[in-house]
């Protein structure tokens, strides 16, 4: 997804009040921050966990898990992006436009024999400087569209550490909605009991029963062999937490049957020791499909390498 190279952001009528905080810490004269890194194209593989609704009489989900292949280009937005102010001066956001591509590495379109379509999300992420109205530090956002039906806002913040990521162990449980704490257990998550409501054997080549009670240890193995310069970590998400904004929406056929109530992402951006700039991009993120009384966590995480 590329724009034409003669499109530069240009507000109109010019901003005469305006609030901007750089990023000294990641680079002063930079107005993309800690974004700077993520320009240019990467590839890699990764992990795919979904609980999706299953029409029938027998049973009402089925767990699709699949070994990822993906490409990843993000392209520098040209110029400012203006927000006017009412309770406090104008502000300018920067950001970059992104076009994400997974497919399954076991799995082959029957019809092009090359390998099965997954997903492909264009979105854009942003950098936002410190407000007054409201009273929020520095964030980062992300836009996004799934071809499913739904679009999400996330909203976090920007951290730099001198260390290794610290990439937490994650869950595929589904729990009992409102209620994190009710966590269920079904067959399809124990990969030595068949099941016809789980991805068929050619399709779990490669994937461990490791990764499905913790789909984040695929990250960890990787760095447990790697030392590290810098990390950049940039989490998200649609509610609350950890800062105000953002929000999904979903089409109304998702609504009642499989309706993305919340989406929680963290992308670690990595100086892996040795190089002088980010080679290594990792992510672990979770979307929650609310259907039958539950919420079953949709988990998607990948290890991507800078390829232009």
């Amino acid at each position: 997804m590329q724009l034409t190279p003669d499109f530069i952001f240009d507000p109109l009528p010019h901003i005469e009040h305006l609030v901007e905080y750089p990023f000294p810490e990641i680079n002063p004269e930079d107005h993309l921050g800690p974004l700077n890194g993520l320009a240019g194209k990467w590839s890699g593989e990764g992990l795919n966990v979904i609980w999706r609704p299953h029409y029938g009489n027998r049973q009402n989900h089925f767990l699709e898990l699949n070994l990822t292949r993906e490409l990843l280009e993000f392209t520098p937005i040209e110029g400012p992006i203006p927000n006017r102010g009412l309770l406090q001066p104008d502000i300018n956001m920067y950001g970059l436009t992104y076009l994400q591509q997974i497919s399954d590495a076991n799995q082959k379109d029957t019809t092009t024999k090359n390998p099965a379509g997954l997903h492909i999300e264009p979105g854009l992420w942003a950098v936002v400087p410190q407000t007054s109205g409201p009273a929020e530090g520095r964030t980062v956002a992300r836009l996004a569209s799934i071809p499913h039906g739904t679009a999400i806002v996330a909203q976090g913040k920007a951290d730099l550490s001198t260390s290794a990521p610290d990439i937490p162990d994650i869950t595929i449980k589904p729990f009992t909605s409102g209620d994190p704490s009710a966590r269920h257990d079904f067959n399809e998550q124990n990969l030595a009991m068949s099941s016809d409501f789980r991805t068929t054997v050619d399709g779990l080549k490669g994937i461990t029963q490791e990764m499905v009670n913790n789909p984040n240890s695929l990250l960890q193995s990787v760095i447990e062999r790697q030392y590290f310069d810098a990390t950049i970590t940039l989490q998200v998400a649609t509610d609350a937490t950890p800062v105000p904004g953002g929000g999904t929406a979903n089409t109304a056929f998702l609504g009642p049957n499989a309706d993305a109530v919340s989406v929680t992402a963290t992308f670690w951006l990595e100086t892996i020791q040795g190089e002088s700039a980010p080679s290594q991009l990792q992510y672990s993120q979770t979307v929650l499909l609310n259907f039958s009384g539950l919420n079953w966590p949709h988990v998607t995480v990948a290890t991507l390498r800078r390829a232009g």
